[in-house]
């Protein structure tokens, strides 16, 4: 054995491919590498007599796996050559060096109309003296105050006046910090950011605390601007706060995070009301009638609006679209609406330092008198659930309209600034509003007509998402009425799942606010639908934190439902099993556990045998992912003859052909950690028959099997019939079109390549495989390949 090669060697070699095979980092190929381990890692604990090996996850673990290995390949050189070539390989696993990082430019426009606030300037100038830094902690200013009073627009143009002394960019989120229910989680903010600033990072950790961390080492020493509006706790607010003191963070919120004051001792700005003359001049601006604010009427109708920005400028821009609106009319309109008390709603009534009406509500009533039927309606209809975008066609279902009327009555609104238009053809409400306008909806229309404009959304969510859902994965078994009758198209283009999965991806946050708003108004069958139709946007983009919050709420429903005498008894195991698989994907592996045993148990007392088995495949999944070969085995076994128990009229029947395949495949892989070469072979070649005899093909399939061929024969000291296999792998995953795939297939063979001395044939797959590596963005992968041909002598 070779001196250099000390235990010391083999466990860093150990800690770093396992670390990046198990973060998903280093993708099929570290899944590969795990595998491999795992034959020495048994070969060595069957030398010492000891029970078969699981997979280390702790440091103690890991050591005591290279101290077996070590030992192993000391009593052997053909061993400890084996040894070599494999812990050799998890050098090629370890993260890519990192690229230069964007620059972002997140800040969105703030109003042209904006007036005084000069003073929240000069504070948080002040704040960026050099004096005051503190080693490891950034600037941080929070502008609070009540809804309406400013906060956001104030904080942009703070931003924006001092975004040049922050030369490595500016991130920006709106924290939707209204209630516990509407926030985003700082899982779902730090994963924006990291993308924003490292486009092609490739898998990220899957704890909140890596997460943190490894957004903190990217703005390590970067002078940075962030700005966080709308914030709902400090807790929220913590894990997005960097680390570095060349770095401001600007942060509102309505309430006041007082914990921030002392760590990271943030400054805490409360704004106030404009003056007088201030509000007098906003409203000159916005209304270009600067000649007519010497009337009475005119001070009289600021005054009203009490300071508050958002009032201010509702109440001019309703006096900029109504040219014949005169301040005369609109002082009246504010004194009669403050003498009727019986107008005063339970938000208004319990603003203690208030002693009259809300401003911000009575402008926003003031406007909303003067919509249009269709525009009110929307109005109504839209503030019923806190929806991240307002589009057209959702619009337009919310309230029962045309898309072309919806989008006239979404533009009346914006005009009025009763909404505010963020994108193109994508609108929100301010809080104040939106309360405002579900309270009118409370009070305008009763429960069931409410409940009819949330469903009429939900129904199009669902709709929008099973249709492209099912363009992505139409082999897939779907539950529920959303897929039924769905078929593709004889013209199908090429790309066409790529297309609809980057559709999902676009409204994801409609969707997850689909599910939240199915569940709070009851609606049961919708939720579970809408979480099985979200299916292909978390298993291919790894949205799992999101998962299992969907699946849970799912699941939950389901079991509603099922209790209902029309409900679907299916429906519970399906989302149970979907949740077992999102948190194994999470590493949640105990709670993988109990959900994927209650999913077994819910078909089960379904009668649901197809479900039972997706369940129980999946159970076996688990168990082959931490080394439990022999569990597996059982359970891909079990599976299997719950399949085949499915009788011709029962449910599932049609599926039986393809499952079985896979489960041939999956009872394969285990297999070959506790049977002779030639029956795992054997077993191999049975799923390749079973998916040859499916009427419709499956090319990905086929071309995994036949890689799960080749790396048995390459372990059994067989190249030459791992290169027949793997020629075969190769061109089914160039049909499939599977880029990742296919270029797995490709490093595969340049293995193979290098076993047999053929150094063209390794050269050329490896350069095949950086062509398809590049066009999916892999950073990592394309860093392995790298390192692979900087080892091969140059080319002649």
């Amino acid at each position: 054995m070779d001196p250099l090669f000390t235990m010391g060697s083999v466990f860093a070699m150990v800690e770093t491919g396992l670390t990046a095979a198990l973060s998903g980092a280093a993708g099929e190929a570290g899944k590969r590498w795990a595998e491999r381990l795992s034959l020495l890692a048994g070969r060595a604990r069957e030398d010492a007599g000891g029970p078969p090996p699981t997979l280390p996850t702790t440091e103690a673990e890991r050591r005591q796996l290279a101290a077996e290995l070590h030992r192993l390949a000391s009593g052997s050189v053909e061993v400890s050559r084996e040894l070599a070539a494999v812990l050799g390989e998890a050098g090629a696993l370890a993260p890519a060096p990192r690229p230069p990082l964007a620059v972002p430019r997140m800040l969105p426009g703030y109003t042209a109309h904006f007036t005084d606030r000069t003073s929240v300037l000069d504070q948080v100038t002040e704040l960026l003296d050099p004096d005051r830094a503190k080693p490891g902690t950034p600037t941080v200013a929070v502008l609070v105050g009540p809804g309406g009073i400013g906060k956001s627009a104030t904080a942009l143009h703070c931003a924006h006046s001092l975004k040049s002394r922050f030369p490595d960019g500016q991130l920006y989120v709106q924290l939707r910090g209204a209630s516990v229910a509407t926030a985003l989680t700082p899982a779902e903010v730090l994963t924006g950011f990291v993308r924003r600033l490292d486009p092609h990072v490739g898998a990220l950790p899957r704890e909140l605390d890596e997460l943190a961390a490894l957004f903190r080492e990217l703005v390590d020493g970067r002078r940075l601007l962030v700005l966080l509006d709308d914030a709902h706790s400090a807790e929220q607010l913590r894990p997005l706060l960097p680390a570095s003191p060349e770095s401001l963070v600007l942060i509102t919120s309505r309430y006041r995070l007082g914990g921030l004051a002392g760590d990271p001792g943030a400054t805490v700005i409360r704004l106030d009301k404009l003056p007088q003359a201030d509000s007098e001049l906003l409203l000159a601006r916005i209304t270009g009638r600067e000649e007519t604010l010497a009337e009475p009427a005119a001070r009289a109708v600021a005054r009203h609006c009490d300071g508050m920005p958002l009032a201010l400028v509702a109440t001019g821009s309703r006096l900029r679209e109504r040219e014949q609106l005169s301040w005369t009319t609109l002082e009246r309109q504010f004194a009669a609406r403050a003498r009727r008390p019986e107008h005063r709603d339970e938000r208004e009534a319990g603003m203690s330092d208030r002693s009259g009406p809300d401003p911000v509500w009575a402008s926003t009533e003031l406007s909303y008198r003067e919509l249009s039927e269709p525009a009110a309606r929307l109005m109504r209809a839209a503030a019923l659930h806190p929806w991240p975008a307002l589009t057209p066609p959702l619009a337009a279902r919310a309230a029962g309209l045309t898309e072309g009327e919806a989008q006239a009555a979404l533009e009346e609104l914006a005009a009025v600034h009763l909404l505010e238009e963020f994108g193109e053809e994508r609108y929100r409400f301010h809080d104040s509003v939106r309360e405002f306008a579900a309270d009118r909806a409370r009070q305008e229309g009763g429960p069931g007509a409410q409940v009819a404009a949330v469903r009429r959304v939900v129904l199009w969510v669902l709709g929008y998402t099973a249709e492209r859902a099912f363009r992505v994965l139409p082999d897939r078994w779907w539950l529920g009425e959303a897929f039924k009758g769905r078929a593709l198209p004889d013209d199908r283009p090429d790309g066409d799942a790529a297309l609809a999965l980057g559709e999902l991806d676009a409204e994801r946050e409609t969707l997850w606010a689909a599910v939240e708003a199915a569940e709070e108004y009851g609606l049961d069958e919708l939720t579970w639908q809408l979480a099985e139709a979200s299916w292909p946007l978390h298993l291919r983009l790894g949205y799992y934190p999101r998962m299992v919050t969907t699946h849970a709420r799912g699941a939950e429903a389901a079991r509603r439902h099922a209790a209902d005498s029309f409900g679907d008894p299916r429906a519970e195991g399906r989302m149970l099993a979907q949740l077992g698989f999102g948190q194994t994907r999470l590493g949640s592996v105990v709670e993988a556990e109990e959900a994927l045993a209650k999913a077994v148990e819910a078909d089960r007392v379904a009668g649901h045998k197809r479900g039972q088995a997706t369940a129980v495949e999946l159970l076996g999944l688990l168990a082959l992912s931490q080394w439990k070969w022999a569990e597996a085995a059982d359970r891909f076994v079990a599976a299997k003859e719950l399949l085949l128990g499915i009788e011709e009229r029962e449910d599932g029947v049609e599926d039986v052909p393809r499952g079985v395949a896979l489960l041939e495949h999956h009872l394969g892989r285990a297999l070959r950690h506790l049977r002779p070469h030639s029956e795992v072979v054997d077993q191999l070649n049975a799923a390749l028959a079973a998916l040859r005899r499916l009427p419709q093909g499956d090319d990905h399939n086929v071309g995994r099997v036949y890689m799960t061929l080749g790396e048995t024969h390459l372990e059994a000291g067989a190249p030459h019939d791992a290169r027949v296999c793997l020629d075969r792998a190769v061109e089914a995953m160039e049909r499939d079109g599977a880029r990742i795939h296919w270029a797995d297939a490709l490093e595969l063979r340049a293995r193979v390549a290098r076993e047999m001395g053929r150094v063209a044939d390794e050269r050329g797959d490896l350069l095949a495989a950086q062509v398809l590596y590049e066009r999916a963005t892999d950073r990592h992968a394309l860093a392995r390949v790298g390192r692979r041909l900087a080892e091969l002598p140059p080319a002649h």
